[in-house]
Order: C-alpha cells, then structure tokens, then sequence
C-alpha cells in the first residue's frame, strides 16, 4: 500500500526555503518517492485557511518507505534546515486499497 506525505507550507525565509526543496525533492527521488502536489494554493471550500499556505503531496510505494524516507540520513540535512525555513505540519497517510 502506498504512502503519502501531506504538507501544509508557509515560508518563512525564502532562501532557506529554495535550499530545502532542493535537497528534499532529490531525497524523495532517491527513496521512490514522488510529487504529486508542489506548491500548490488550494481552494478551500469548507473551513478556515491561512492566506500565504500552501499544499504539498508526495507519493512513496510504501507507509513503511515514506517513514524510511522521514528518519534518513539522506533526508536529515533538508529536515534540519526546515524550521528555520518553513512553518508547516507534515502528515503520513496510507492509501486507499479499494482491491
């Protein structure tokens, strides 16, 4: 089963924000992972949003392999340098087997 990574994204400082992305989409790359959603503003039907958010998704072959992903040395240096450069809550969430 699938797993994704959900993000909701506000940057703090842009430069530190571009170093990220860098090094966390070539992480991702190299554990399977793929994105889905990038940067996206979302239209926010129900419920309340803070302006300035953004939406990121991104699909790894497994629940077990995003949390792989999370705790890899390979990812530690982009983790590091995320909360000066975003604020943001990530969530995991297995897909859906409808089979």
């Amino acid at each position: 089963m699938k797993g994704y990574a959900i993000s909701e994204v506000k940057i703090i400082d842009p430069a530190a924000a571009e170093r990220y992305r860098a090094l966390a989409a070539a992480s991702i790359a190299r554990h399977g992972g793929r994105y889905l959603v990038r940067g996206a503003d979302p239209i926010v039907p129900e419920g309340e949003w803070d302006d300035g958010r953004r939406v990121v998704v991104v699909e790894f072959p497994s629940l077990d392999g995003l949390r792989q992903w999370y705790s890899s040395d390979d990812y530690a240096e982009a983790l590091a340098l995320s909360p000066s450069a975003l604020d943001r809550r990530l969530i995991f969430v297995p897909g859906y087997d409808a089979g």
